[in-house]
């Protein structure tokens, strides 16, 4: 697959994990009243906001012209998961820097 191929793929998972993951998560916390979640108790919220979505990841159809677009969605989907677990995605871990410090 060329990159051209998957470039819209490839941003919208660099936007996603932070635009919808990372806002529902402080929405959640806000609502809840809990001004200062653990960063772990943060990226799991990110990741459980994240999940509810990935009917969208999945909605390509099994047919062969899309099987690589589909694993590479599956891989980029994992990837971006471990990336909030370990603390490696840098715009989830701004924004909950920025949620502690202004909640």
């Amino acid at each position: 697959m060329r990159n051209d191929e998957r470039f819209e793929i490839q941003r919208a998972f660099d936007l996603l994990p932070h635009i919808v993951g990372s806002s529902w998560s402080v929405i959640w916390f806000r609502m809840k009243g809990i001004k200062k979640p653990t960063r772990e108790e943060y990226r799991e919220k990110t990741i459980e906001f994240l999940k509810m979505i990935e009917p969208v990841f999945n909605s390509y159809p099994k047919d062969t012209e899309f099987t690589e677009i589909c694993k590479y969605i599956e891989f980029r989907k994992n990837e971006e998961y471990d990336k909030i677990k370990s603390g490696e995605n840098k715009e989830v871990e701004k924004r909950y820097d920025r949620y502690i410090d202004y909640g």
